[in-house]
């Protein structure tokens, strides 16, 4: 079968940029196409000031399949990775805007890698996330290893990765990965339910509240309250931050432009 024109399609729905990885006969596998296309769907949603939240979906039965292992055995791995995004374009991207995975089958290596990386995880009932590498003497390097145990827990992240058994995505939700879990027939909908959601607020308060939790991370408590501030300081300067207070105090639906 060949290969459609893009492993990646993009749609517009209001504010909200749905990409969809579409490789259903490689189980979504990641290859230098879903690499390159993947970091160009995340550049318009960067960079057009219309969009403000993003989904991220699967075509077929599967999510993600992780690496195309057949362009890794052929030594491609290279191919994989683009400079600003890592590997998928996508799990070390620098970016301002949230976006949801929304799981509508297995994500699995490099697959789970490209849920955790989002912002939000919504999946369909019956899916399953894992890193089996182990199990092919490989290593999930694309963010798993780094970034699961602040997610899930230390012991969690390690009886996944050397057990190396996908776990049914309830338990995620218990661990606090994901969002939900909700029929299959209703992920889309719920996903741009979420995503339409957080586009009712203001888009720079917003980025500004997820710059505040992923930036701060990593920092002691006096800077983290310290990035907050700055933050404010910031958001005081905009014209937002003047139509929040006023469409409060005149009853009315306020009216956001992201400036």
């Amino acid at each position: 079968m060949s290969e459609p024109q893009s492993p990646v399609r993009v749609e517009r729905s209001g504010r909200v940029l749905v990409m969809t990885l579409a490789r259903p006969q490689a189980r979504n596998a990641v290859n230098g196409a879903v690499a390159r296309d993947l970091e160009a769907a995340i550049d318009l949603l960067e960079g057009d000031d219309e969009l403000w939240a993003g989904v991220l979906t699967g075509d077929g039965p599967v999510f993600c399949a992780g690496a195309d292992l057949k362009v890794v055995a052929n030594g491609g791995l290279g191919e994989l990775v683009t400079e600003r995004g890592g590997f998928a374009g996508l799990v070390r991207r620098e970016r301002t805007k949230p976006v949801i995975a929304a799981l509508n089958g297995d994500a699995l290596a490099g697959g789970m890698e490209i849920a955790i990386a989002c912002d939000l995880v919504l999946a369909a009932r019956g899916v399953r996330l894992g890193i089996p590498e182990a199990a092919r003497s490989l290593l999930a390097v694309g963010g798993a290893l780094a970034n699961l145990p602040r997610l899930i827990g230390e012991k969690a992240a390690l009886e996944l990765a050397m057990t190396a058994v996908p776990w049914p995505a309830e338990r995620f939700v218990q661990l606090g990965l994901l969002s939900g879990v909700v029929p299959p027939e209703a992920l889309r909908e719920q996903a741009l339910r979420l995503a339409e959601s957080i586009c009712a607020n203001a888009p720079l308060a917003v980025r500004a509240s997820r710059a505040a939790i992923l930036a701060g991370r990593d920092l002691p408590e006096d800077a983290r309250w310290e990035l907050a501030d700055r933050l404010l300081a910031d958001l005081a300067r905009t014209e937002d931050f003047k139509e929040g207070p006023a469409s409060f105090l005149e009853k009315r639906p306020p009216r956001w432009t992201g400036r």
